[in-house]
């Protein structure tokens, strides 16, 4: 059975005819007709090269038709020369000139058709390097960050993750729009044009290998087909998605997402909490933006803090993560604390990034 979400992300992606396309980040290279423009000068300076040196040298050349040689008909030996086309109605007779041939005529030939084909030969070999570095992206990815939906939600968890460290490569975009996807190249991203919820478009991105994932489309019947599809493919990748509304987040908990995040909710408690108390709000706010002010990390127990509760440690401690149980800070059982315990903390971010959490 079809939701409305993938018939409409399956249109979208038609309308682009592109796809599961992997599309990697690329160099900003000059347009086409620039890049024409410049072959096309080039090669007129060497024709105008090799007409001068025959002009220079005409008398030691014979035509057949009236012996001599003038500007009009060392324009024309330079034409049949560099194109290789070599009539022999205007030959070299002398012995300079038979050395100027091969010394320096000879060359200005090759490159002479190096310039005229070298579009063409970079348009074959453009697709070849393509492959190569396709192939070369996917034998190296490994426990990577996939992001489904790359609008305003998508793209917030993007920049969190970048925040706390995650390198660009290390993150795959995928989105049904190839405008967002060019967009996502343009900042030094990995892209995938296509509908997530088929299962083809998620293993070009390589989530088979992934560690997490964020589903983060424009609708929550997507959101679910997107997570069965994704814990189908990976069982053991961390999974988090957002949803519009409350009632939804229990089907894509039970679709396999590890967290859900009720986007209209969340706001609605932080516009309630800032009406109630501005500071507070903007306290939130700062904790949510990674990478400035006070940031909210998990990092593990070190090993002065194992045996100790949790008000004994340096940072100011929210919860405990012990195995699958998350414990409050007030929590009897929180305490002491075990080497293979995680905490959730408050931190000061130092020069816009997080602190060592080994430390």
């Amino acid at each position: 059975m079809k939701l409305p979400g993938q018939d409409a992300m399956a249109r979208h992606a038609d309308e682009h005819l592109v796809t599961g396309r992997v599309k990697l980040p690329r160099r900003i290279i000059e347009r086409p007709l620039r890049q024409v423009s410049k072959r096309l000068l080039m090669a007129l300076m060497v024709l105008a090269i090799t007409v001068l040196i025959v002009y220079t040298d005409r008398a030691g050349y014979h035509d057949n038709s009236d012996e001599t040689v003038d500007l009009l008909d060392a324009v024309y030996y330079a034409t049949v020369t560099l194109s290789t086309t070599g009539y022999g109605d205007i030959v070299p007779y002398s012995d300079g000139a038979r050395l100027t041939n091969v010394l320096l005529i000879t060359p200005l030939r090759v490159l002479f058709l190096i310039i005229l084909v070298g579009t063409t030969l970079e348009v074959l070999t453009e697709r070849t390097r393509e492959e190569w570095r396709l192939n070369r992206w996917r034998s190296n990815l490994r426990d990577h960050t996939v992001i489904v939906g790359f609008g305003t939600k998508g793209r917030s968890a993007m920049q969190t993750l970048c925040a706390t460290g995650l390198n660009k490569d290390q993150i795959v975009i995928v989105d049904p729009s190839a405008k967002v996807i060019d967009a996502a190249n343009a900042e030094g991203f990995v892209g995938v044009v296509g509908d997530a919820t088929r299962s083809d478009v998620l293993i070009r991105a390589e989530l088979q290998r992934a560690r997490q994932i964020v589903i983060a489309p424009q609708r929550d019947d997507t959101a679910v087909l997107v997570t069965l599809t994704a814990r189908q493919l990976n069982r053991g990748a961390k999974i988090v998605a957002a949803v519009r509304e409350e009632e939804n987040a229990p089907l894509l908990r039970q679709s396999g997402a590890d967290a859900v995040i009720t986007s209209s909710g969340a706001a609605g408690r932080l516009l309630g909490l800032s009406v109630l108390s501005p500071s507070a709000g903007t306290v939130m706010e700062d904790l949510i933006q990674q990478g400035s002010g006070l940031d909210l990390i998990e990092r593990p127990v070190i090993k002065a803090e194992v045996g100790r509760s949790v008000r004994e440690t340096e940072d100011l401690v929210v919860s405990v993560l012990r195995g699958h149980r998350l414990l409050g800070y007030d929590d009897p059982a929180a305490s002491p604390l075990q080497l293979t315990d995680r905490l959730i903390t408050i931190v000061r971010a130092e020069n816009g990034s997080l602190p060592n959490s080994s430390e």
